[in-house]
């Protein structure tokens, strides 16, 4: 196990360390534009114009992934893309946090997806786009209920499972309202210039789904495996809301 960054906050491998533990990991302690947040009511502009979320994902061959910090899924070709402003990202995987990391209205939620997309730049790096949904306990999730059994199948890290062929598409968003903020990722290096659009419809999971999650990466980290919230230094948040009235300029 590479203990290089844990959850455990009283361990020296802590979320409060992320920055000490690595050079080019300092950003996670110095960034001014670090996720998660809180998407508080009374800092978000209401947008009825940013558009619903152009999602068009095809099937592909996709492996599971215990990557001792959390269950991944990874696919392997072209499943498709998500539009943001003109701007096509490739979906590359998706992964769980538990509880969730964002929290709206400083309510936390039992679990927290979130379908990581890129869109390659011409100087080689990588633009990137994550979507986020939370979950609370309630009726199974279609979705990890039909990867449950190779969940179980991969319980040591780094240990991943071929499974064939998956449409993203079977991971339902739900309602067409969004959040939408400029942050970081979650986990280290922490590197800013994500754009997070965040589902403000709540789905549901069953608990016996995230136990199965806990379970599968329990023996190498922490019982959560989500980052503290950070702080909102001045961003805009935006909420975009299809039936909101666009105010007249006179």
């Amino acid at each position: 196990m590479n203990y290089w960054y844990g959850y455990n906050e009283k361990s020296k491998y802590g979320p409060e360390h992320w920055g000490d533990l690595k050079e080019e990991w300092e950003v996670c302690e110095k960034g001014e534009m670090q996720s998660p947040i809180d998407l508080c009511n009374h800092r978000v502009k209401v947008i009825p114009k940013l558009g619903e979320l152009k999602r068009s994902y095809k099937p592909q061959h996709v492996n599971v992934l215990n990557r001792g910090r959390d269950i991944a899924v990874n696919w392997e070709g072209d499943a498709g893309s998500i539009d943001i402003n003109g701007t096509h990202f490739s979906l590359q995987q998706c992964h769980w946090h538990w509880p969730s990391e964002h929290t709206i209205n400083g309510r936390r939620y039992d679990l927290e997806l979130h379908m990581v997309h890129v869109s390659p730049q011409p100087d080689g790096t990588n633009e990137t786009t994550v979507v986020g949904l939370l979950y609370k306990y309630g009726s199974a999730d279609p979705f990890l209920s039909k990867l449950g059994k190779y969940i179980m199948d991969i319980p040591e890290e780094n240990e991943e499972k071929n499974i064939g062929v998956i449409d993203p598409s079977e991971i339902k968003m739900g309602g067409k309202m969004y959040y939408r903020y400029m942050g970081s990722l979650t986990t280290p290096p922490c590197t800013e210039g994500v754009v997070w659009t965040i589902n403000k419809k709540i789905s549901t999971v069953s608990r016996k789904q995230v136990k199965l999650l806990k379970e599968s990466v329990l023996k190498y980290y922490a019982k959560r495996n989500a980052r503290p919230l950070q702080p909102l230094n001045q961003r805009e948040i935006q909420l975009y809301n299809p039936k909101a009235k666009i105010k007249p300029l006179y």
